[in-house]
């Protein structure tokens, strides 16, 4: 995980792409180049960021959950995660101005990266910060997509979902680490600065499906509503004429990482099973899926295996417990896994958010082999099922010393999944 994690830092990321020709384009032909810096990674984007800018004018501004970076002369605010607060809702409302204020000939660059969404905020008319907060908490705890919640974020918002673009007078360029799938710009963030081809009718489903209309605040489901009556205008969609100096291009993902776990596993002897596709959807029922996968890689090679995947699964809430969808991933893995010793090999698997935080706690995620569920028993654990039942893995991985406890990481691509097998006695 160490190496995946390396694989992803932002700053070197940034030099990399610093050198691409629609960068330095982009700079080269602007008289001034303002900076807006928001997500997990803002600080070390920016820092990545500032050799290429040689000393040019212009407005700099960053939000992260850790508030100012030392050393560097920009206005700076500390934004809540995963929820909006006072200090997001300054962020957004700066944000807006500087887009506002860019003359015709400048360049806006805006820096993105994991939990912008929440850091970067600016409700639209007639939504409240308490609306927005509500309803964000709602999708979480019913287990929403992100691509799901961000869409319900872009049509509540004045920023996001090419709001900031539409306002920026000059040209503007988003440079994008992605923790999303498909690395869609368009949903890391909330996509400020490019077109959003979600629509208000998509983002009043969204309710729909996740507890029903009547869960969340009534000037909420009244503005989606009237967007989706057309007594509201639509985010700027693909072709719209305000975009067209809008661009994008996204600086890494979580394809880094996992190609910096495959290096890694093969370095040391290990036959790596590299899973396509992302892992999504509910925690624990992701895990049974990735569990059967485990379980056909390891049918096909009795010798050392290793199983790397990426992605972001969701967490349902209803129990009263503390854990977060890595820790709920890799408890459910211990279930279904719990019958591979018996043709004799030893297993061990974790699931590590990249940014070192997994929901509510201090954790990146946790750590479980084929002993796990006879330990926790011994140690008067909770049952794996009570556990999850219960939303509280994180006592669950306490308990056994077996949490993952990297701390916040400034950077973000997403989850990566991980199992170590040994070879068949």
């Amino acid at each position: 995980m160490d190496a995946a994690i390396a694989a992803v830092d932002p700053a070197v990321l940034m030099t990399r792409v610093g050198t691409h020709h629609e960068v330095t384009t982009a700079l080269a032909v602007a008289s001034a180049v303002h900076v807006i810096a928001a997500g997990k990674a803002a600080e070390p984007m920016m820092r990545g960021l500032i050799p290429f800018l040689h000393g040019r004018p212009g407005r700099r501004l960053g939000v992260s959950p850790a508030g100012l970076a030392p050393g560097l002369e920009m206005a700076w605010w500390a934004g809540g995660h995963p929820v909006p607060d006072e200090g997001s809702i300054a962020a957004g409302g700066e944000a807006l101005r500087v887009a506002q204020g860019a003359a015709t000939d400048a360049l806006l660059v805006v820096l993105l990266s994991g939990g912008a969404s929440a850091l970067l905020a600016l409700p639209a008319q007639g939504i409240t910060l308490a609306d927005k907060r509500d309803t964000v908490k709602r999708l979480l705890g019913a287990g929403a997509t992100i691509g799901a919640l961000n869409c319900v974020r872009k049509h509540l918002s004045s920023i996001k979902g090419g709001h900031l673009a539409a306002s920026c007078r000059g040209a503007m360029l988003t440079l994008a680490l992605s923790d999303v799938a498909d690395d869609d710009v368009s949903v890391i963030g909330s996509g400020p600065g490019v077109a959003d081809p979600s629509t208000f009718s998509e983002a009043l489903a969204v309710l729909e499906m996740h507890e029903g209309t009547g869960a969340y605040p009534p000037a909420v489901v009244a503005r989606l509503s009237a967007g989706v009556g057309g007594t509201v205008d639509e985010s700027p969609k693909p072709g719209d004429p305000r975009l067209v100096r809008a661009r994008s291009l996204v600086t890494g993902s979580a394809r880094d990482a996992v190609d910096a776990v495959v290096a890694a596993a093969a370095q040391r002897g290990y036959r790596v099973c590299r899973r396509a596709g992302r892992v999504t959807g509910v925690a624990r029922d992701a895990a049974v899926a990735w569990a059967a996968w485990a379980g056909r890689c390891l049918d096909a090679d009795a010798g050392p295996v290793c199983l790397v995947s990426a992605g972001e699964t969701t967490v349902q809430v209803r129990g009263a417990g503390r854990g977060g969808r890595n820790q709920e991933f890799t408890l459910a893995c211990a279930q279904a896994l719990a019958q591979a010793r018996r043709d004799g090999r030893e297993l061990a698997w974790a699931s590590i958010g990249t940014d070192g935080v997994d929901g509510p706690t201090d954790a990146a995620g946790a750590i479980a082999d084929t002993g796990t569920l006879a330990r926790a028993a011994a140690c008067g654990a909770q049952g794996a099922r009570a556990a999850l039942d219960d939303n509280n893995t994180y006592d669950y991985f306490r308990r056994l010393g077996d949490l993952v406890m990297t701390g916040p990481t400034a950077t973000n691509v997403g989850d990566v999944q991980l199992l170590l097998a040994a070879p068949k006695d």
